[in-house]
């Protein structure tokens, strides 16, 4: 019987969906979510960000890092396939690597307080791009 009572006082998470205890889930804009989708939502890289990027330019130019030398493996495999497909969308990216929309942006965002990447509007929407397309 207390299987089944703990069962019912479980609840979905509003944004990936799993079911946690109720106390668990935090309300965040009249919308309960648990902890690890708390902490991805508010753990967002600002690409815009021009003290990062004067940042990280000084630090890579002291470590004596030059193109993709110092990136993580996850974000030297995003540069080569924007390098390679001369450019890509942010959803081809998601799809390529299964990336959750915030890893991508922060992963984006550091890229491109490298200067390794930007974007850039095309016809048929925003692509991101090596940085000196």
């Amino acid at each position: 019987m207390k299987m089944v009572e703990e069962k019912a006082n479980l609840m979905k998470c509003g944004r990936c969906g799993r079911e946690f205890p109720g106390e668990d889930l935090i309300e965040e804009v009249g919308c309960l979510i648990c902890e690890n989708c708390y902490i991805s939502s508010h753990q967002r890289i600002k690409v815009c960000d021009p003290w990062a990027v004067r940042s990280k330019k000084i630090h890579r130019k002291r470590a004596g890092l030059v193109g993709a030398e110092g990136l993580t493996a996850v974000q030297k495999k995003i540069y080569d396939f924007i390098v390679s497909g001369g450019g890509a969308t942010r959803e081809e990216i998601a799809k390529e690597f299964d990336l959750p929309h915030e890893e991508l942006e922060n992963q984006f965002a550091i890229l491109r307080h490298c200067e390794l990447v930007k974007g850039q509007r095309r016809g048929d929407g925003v692509y991101i791009v090596p940085f000196g397309e």
